[in-house]
C-alpha cells in the first residue's frame, strides 16, 4: 500500500449529512459530499495487511485495498476501473449495502474500520461526473437470446452480464419503470431515482431491450417466452410480505411496508393514479418491524408530517459492540441507528404486538403490546411473554415492515419450476439451473430475501453459468475476478 502507516495517522470520518430540520422537508439525498483530500486519506487508512478479509466479507469479492490505494494516490478512473471489474452498480451499493466489507475490516479488530462503503461511493460519482462511464457494447453478438424476467438488481447485473459475453438480453419488468426494488421499494432520500436512470441509460446504448408493463401470464405468456428465447432467468424477487395474523389485522390503517413506500416513490415520480392513499401526516404512526424497511418508513412518516413515529420491535435491544458470539470477521448483530432514526422515532424492543383496536367504522385507532424476553429451554431460544406487561398505544396507522416470505407462485408455476421449502425458486449454486431445461434463476428469488449486494453478486454468477450453458465455456468472471467479456 502506498501509506503504510495512514491507519495510524487518520481516524475514521465519514460524510456528514444536512441538519435534520432541513432534509426532513424533500425527499433528495442529504448527505454532503467530503473533500477529495479527506478521501484520500480515508483510502490511506487501508492497511497492508496480508490477507485482506474485506475481500470474504464482501459478497461480490470487490477488490477493495487496491482501489483505497488508488484513491489515496489520487488515480481516480483507476479507482472506477478496478470497481467495475467486480462490482455493476457500485453506485447502488455504495449508498444502500450495509457494508459487511467493514465489518470484516482488518483494522476493525481494534480500531474504526476502512470507511469502504463511502470511498465506493465516491469513486462511482466520480466517474459519472467525469464522463468515465460509458456504454461498452460488445464487439460480436452471438445469435443467441436470453430473457431476463424482473429489473431489479439482480436481474440488470445479469443482463449486462450476458450482454457483454454477446447475448441478445430483453429484461421485462411488470411495473412501469424499470429498477424493481431499487426504484419502488427505496426512497428518494436515500437514493435519487436518476440514479438508476442513467445507469438504464447506459445499459440501453450497450444494446439491453427493456420491456415495462409486462407481466408474465397476463401480457405475456411463459410458453411463449421459452419458445422465443434460447434461456430464461427468473429475477423475480422475494416479494411475498410476512403478515401479522392477530385480531384486527383487517382493520384501515393496517397497512403493509412495502404499499406505504412503493406509493410514496410513485407520488415523488409526480404518478397521479396512486389508488387509495396512504398517508402519515397528522397521524400517530407504529412501525412494526426493526430493519431497513422499517427505517424507510420512519423517514418517508416523518417526511409526511407525522404527530408521531414509534417502532416496534420484538427482539431484545443489541449491544453496541460485538456479541462474544460473533467475533471478528463475522457480521455481528448490533445497535445501528440509521439517519431516519434519528429523525424522530422512538424505538421500542422486545415488544409484541397483540391486537389492533378499531372503532365502530373499521379505523385503527390503537394497537395492544406486551413486552416479550427469549428464554433459552433446551438449547433453543423461545419468546415468552411478560405478565402483566400489556399495554395500548394510540395509532392511526400500523406499518408492517416484517420481511419477506419467499418468491410468488405464479410465475414458478407458470414456468414449472420447483420451489423449495421456502417457497423459493430452486436452482443449485452449482450452476443456477432449475428442472426446466433453459429456464436459470438468481437472486432473492433463489436464495430468498437478502442484500442488495447479493443480488448483484448472484446476478453476476448466473450470468456466467448461463453463458456456460449457451457456449460450452465462459469468459465472463466469477467472483472477485476482473471482467473478461468475450469478443
Amino acid at each position: 500500500m502506498g501509506k503504510i502507516t495512514g491507519f495510524l495517522e487518520f481516524e475514521r470520518e465519514i460524510e456528514q449529512c444536512k441538519p435534520v430540520k432541513d432534509r426532513i422537508k424533500g425527499y433528495q439525498e442529504f448527505t454532503l459530499p467530503m473533500p477529495k483530500k479527506k478521501l484520500s486519506d480515508q483510502g490511506a487508512r487501508c492497511m497492508d495487511c496480508g490477507i485482506p478479509f474485506c475481500h470474504s466479507g464482501c459478497p461480490l469479492g470487490n477488490l477493495i485495498p487496491d482501489f483505497n490505494d488508488a484513491v489515496y494516490k489520487g488515480k481516480w478512473k483507476k479507482a472506477a476501473e478496478i470497481l467495475h471489474a467486480t462490482n455493476n452498480f457500485p453506485e447502488f451499493t455504495g449508498r444502500l449495502c450495509p457494508a459487511p466489507c467493514e465489518e470484516a475490516c482488518v483494522l476493525g479488530i481494534n480500531e474504526d474500520p476502512v470507511t469502504i462503503e463511502n470511498i465506493e461511493k465516491n469513486i462511482i460519482e466520480q466517474a459519472f461526473e467525469n464522463g468515465w462511464v460509458k456504454a461498452k457494447p460488445p464487439k460480436k453478438r452471438s445469435g443467441k437470446t436470453v430473457a431476463v424476467i424482473g429489473s431489479g438488481p439482480s436481474g440488470l447485473a445479469a443482463a449486462q452480464q450476458l450482454n457483454r459475453a454477446g447475448h441478445l438480453v430483453t429484461v421485462f419488468e411488470r411495473d412501469e419503470k424499470v429498477g424493481g426494488l431499487l426504484r419502488y421499494g427505496i426512497p428518494d432520500f436515500k437514493m435519487e431515482k436518476q440514479i438508476i436512470d442513467r445507469r438504464i441509460a447506459v445499459l440501453e446504448e450497450e444494446g439491453i431491450v427493456f420491456k415495462t408493463n409486462t407481466e408474465i401470464g397476463k401480457d405475456i405468456d411463459a410458453d411463449q417466452l421459452k419458445s422465443d428465447f434460447d434461456v430464461v432467468l427468473l429475477c423475480t424477487g422475494a416479494t411475498v410480505r410476512r403478515n401479522l395474523p392477530i385480531k384486527g389485522a383487517d382493520l384501515n390503517g393496517v397497512v403493509q411496508a412495502m404499499d406505504f413506500l412503493k406509493q410514496n416513490n410513485k407520488r415523488v415520480d409526480g404518478i397521479e393514479d396512486l389508488g387509495d392513499e396512504i398517508f402519515a401526516k397528522g397521524k400517530d404512526v407504529v412501525v412494526i418491524g426493526g430493519g431497513d424497511t422499517g427505517s424507510d418508513c420512519i423517514g418517508t412518516s416523518v417526511r409526511h408530517g407525522a404527530v408521531s413515529v414509534t417502532n416496534f420491535e420484538i427482539m431484545g435491544k443489541p449491544t453496541l459492540e460485538r456479541p462474544k458470539n460473533q467475533p471478528w470477521p463475522f457480521w455481528p448483530m448490533r445497535l445501528r441507528t440509521s439517519s431516519s432514526h434519528q429523525e424522530g422515532a422512538e424505538r421500542q424492543w422486545s415488544i409484541s404486538t397483540k391486537e389492533f383496536v378499531g372503532d365502530d367504522k373499521g379505523n385503527l385507532k390503537a394497537v395492544i403490546t406486551s413486552e416479550v424476553e427469549w428464554v433459552k429451554e433446551n438449547g433453543r431460544f423461545t419468546l415468552k411473554e411478560i405478565p402483566n406487561t400489556e399495554k395500548e398505544w394510540k395509532c392511526d396507522l400500523v406499518l408492517l415492515a416484517l420481511g419477506f416470505t419467499g418468491s410468488e407462485t405464479d410465475v414458478a408455476n407458470q414456468f414449472r419450476v420447483d420451489m423449495d421449502a421456502r417457497t423459493n425458486i430452486k436452482a443449485t449454486d452449482l450452476d443456477y439451473a432449475t428442472n426446466v431445461k433453459g429456464v436459470f434463476a438468481a437472486g432473492d428469488s433463489r436464495r430468498g430475501q437478502s442484500l442488495i449486494v447479493w443480488a448483484i453478486a448472484e446476478g453476476r454468477q448466473a450470468a456466467y453459468h448461463v453463458d456456460t450453458y449457451l457456449m460450452g465455456s465462459s469468459n465472463l468472471p466469477l467472483k472477485g475476478e476482473g471482467d473478461l467479456p468475450r469478443v
